[in-house]
């Protein structure tokens, strides 16, 4: 019988990956208040999902002005090291491996969420149109409003932030945290940097292909020596997308670049998402290729798959893990299920972000369904 792609272990730096089956990063908004911290909760919801051959933590933002939607947890003080400590253990208990994604949102926050102060950014330029969401620290109000008007960065500024990726990075780890994830992606902080249309600083951070890398560049060294090994650095990016305001004039260009970038430094793995709404339009595999000769790691794809295109993917040569998100939401035991051919449950959209276990851990396994 031929081996299903999907079940071949991979290794990942010091890991071994059982399958080829990611759960890639998503926002929840279940942190205990007014701390955002990782809690019980959040610990069985993430064991639940342990037999995917990689976790990877929702978005947990790395210092205060990082903080762009309510509910979300951090990892910059004591205690939400301690909250984080609860989930990896109980994943590595369940006999998980788990990175947690690191996160600063850059201009995409409101002053409300960060106690008044202004949204920071590579440029002063407002992502208009686009909406975070905010809430009281008591739960009160919540509800989505457009983002605030940033600021741009000094150099200094930038510099300090940089400290707090390194620092978040050891608090990662500290918390038992196999890895770490830089999110390049989806228009936050470092993606404002990458893409042209939201850069036109006219400093070292700004203006060619390299100035606008430079900060990504600056990012990923200061995780790689926060984790101790570039192995357990990841980074998500979008290349081919426009979410959340962030363009830029010749994506296939830059991301390229950064790509070449990323395998010079030697990050373990790049996450790439793809569009994912319906009827997007799938990125080129004649792109993806390129990226397999660019990044001479690990590549991770997300958007839309089926197992059967997972499959494909992998067989093809240019991915070597597939993330499923919304399919982990209601499914906790999807790779039995997509092992077995089993039908996937749907999610609830309306318990996806805020709430308690409803639509977090009361989802059922096959076995569970069965009994």
């Amino acid at each position: 019988m031929t081996q299903d792609p999907l079940f071949e272990p991979l290794r990942l730096g010091a890991l071994t990956l059982p399958n080829r089956i990611v759960m890639p990063p998503m926002t929840r908004s279940r942190a205990s208040r007014p701390g955002d911290e990782a809690n019980d909760l959040m610990a069985a919801y993430y064991a639940q999902r342990a037999s995917a051959g990689l976790i990877v933590s929702e978005g947990t933002y790395i210092a205060p002005l990082g903080k762009g939607y309510a509910w979300t947890p951090g990892i910059h003080t004591p205690a939400q090291v301690a909250g984080w400590r609860k989930v990896t253990r109980a994943v590595h208990a369940a006999g998980g491996r788990m990175f947690a994604q690191l996160w600063h949102v850059g201009r995409l926050s409101h002053v409300s969420l960060l106690g008044g102060r202004q949204p920071v950014s590579s440029s002063p330029i407002q992502a208009k149109g686009v909406n975070v969401f905010v809430a009281g620290d008591d739960g009160s109000t919540p509800g989505f409003v457009q983002a605030s008007e940033p600021r741009a960065l000094g150099v200094d500024e930038i510099r300090e932030i940089v400290g707090q990726y390194r620092a978040a990075a050891r608090h990662a780890i500290d918390a038992g945290f196999d890895g770490v994830e830089l999110h390049g992606a989806n228009g936050y902080l470092v993606n404002q940097f990458i893409d042209s249309q939201a850069n036109t600083r006219t400093d070292e951070y700004g203006g060619s292909l390299g100035n606008r890398l430079r900060f990504l560049r600056e990012v990923a060294q200061a995780l790689i020596e926060g984790a101790g090994d570039a192995s357990r650095v990841g980074v998500r990016l979008a290349p081919l997308t426009t979410l959340n305001g962030c363009v830029d004039d010749d994506p296939q260009t830059t991301y390229l670049a950064a790509a070449k970038l990323l395998g010079e430094l030697g990050v373990g793995y790049l996450h790439i998402a793809e569009a994912d709404w319906d009827d997007a339009p799938l990125m080129p595999v004649e792109f993806k290729r390129k990226l397999r000769e660019a990044f001479p790691g690990v590549l991770i794809y997300a958007g839309n798959y089926t197992a059967q295109r997972a499959r494909e993917a992998i067989a093809a040569g240019w991915a070597d893990l597939i993330a499923f998100g919304r399919p982990f939401v209601a499914n906790p035991d999807l790779p039995e299920r997509l092992r077995a051919g089993a039908p996937l449950a749907p999610h609830d959209r309306s318990t996806l972000f805020g709430g308690g276990a409803h639509g977090l851990t009361d989802y059922p396994t096959l076995a569970q369904d069965a009994a």
